[in-house]
């Protein structure tokens, strides 16, 4: 009896020290990650610093996350959603310890990108942002199969060009972020959505390089970390992402960030 009290309590203590050296380990370096997924780091990226002021986060769902939309101020838990716009703002608030720093969401579910244009000066010129992040895509090819839009690849291109003509044309200064568009084999992802979706995908690049934007590579990110973990894992549908797949999305766009 004395030498299994004994046993439990020389255990507890390992695990204790287990945990503190992971700590030290995070906070010297970052996580320990399968080798082929990002790092969280705790150095802010230096795209990040100096006179950055207002960080803003666009897009449809999945950026959107549940947001609250009726609250419309910065640094706003509830009106930031529960997805990697969320994660990112808390890891940048509290790695830069700047209370003039304003992280926004205007990510709405379901839109494409005409719903994009039509609100663009008023959800997205008028708030000045130093840092710009767009997702946008997945809703273009979704709601084609569905039958409910008809708008092709070249249309997506185009109209994406022209969000980013106008942003360049009214804010010069501001930082340009295109995130990938990306699905996952599961859910509602079948074969019809190839290789239209890859098309779009490219079409997304293309716009990227010719912003002169920094690229987050999301579909890169889940194509490696399927090799972890079932598809379903990352994102249950195939589309939205599960926490897991947020935080991915999260560790992925930080290091485009520092990368670039």
């Amino acid at each position: 009896m004395h030498s299994d009290k004994k046993s439990k309590q020389l255990t507890r203590r390992q695990l204790l020290g287990s945990t503190i050296a992971a700590t030290g380990a995070l906070a010297a370096g970052g996580a320990v990650l399968p080798e082929h997924g990002p790092r969280l780091d705790a150095a802010v990226p230096s795209a990040l610093e100096g006179d950055t002021r207002v960080i803003l986060f666009q897009g449809d769902s999945i950026t959107d996350a549940g947001r609250n939309r009726r609250q419309a101020g910065p640094n706003n838990a509830i009106a930031m959603g529960r997805g990697y716009p969320f994660l990112i703002g808390s890891w940048l608030l509290a790695t830069r310890n700047d209370p003039n720093l304003k992280i926004y969401n205007r990510g709405i579910s379901g839109h494409k990108v005409p719903d994009l244009q039509k609100r663009w000066q008023k959800d997205t010129i008028d708030l000045k942002p130093d840092v710009l992040s767009i997702l946008i895509g997945v809703n273009d090819i979704w709601h084609k199969l569905a039958g409910r839009y008809d708008g092709t690849v070249a249309d997506y291109e185009k109209g994406f060009n022209e969000l980013m003509d106008e942003t360049r044309k009214a804010l010069p200064e501001t930082r340009i972020v295109i995130c990938e568009p990306f699905v996952l084999r599961c859910g509602a992802i079948n074969d019809k959505w190839f290789p239209e979706f890859d098309e779009r995908r490219a079409a997304a690049k293309r716009v990227a390089e010719k912003a002169k934007a920094t690229w987050v590579p999301f579909q890169e990110t889940f194509d490696s970390a399927v090799n972890d973990a079932p598809a379903n894992y990352w994102a249950g549908d195939g589309v939205h992402p599960s926490m897991a797949g947020h935080m991915k999305m999260t560790m992925a766009w930080l290091k485009a960030l520092k990368d670039s």
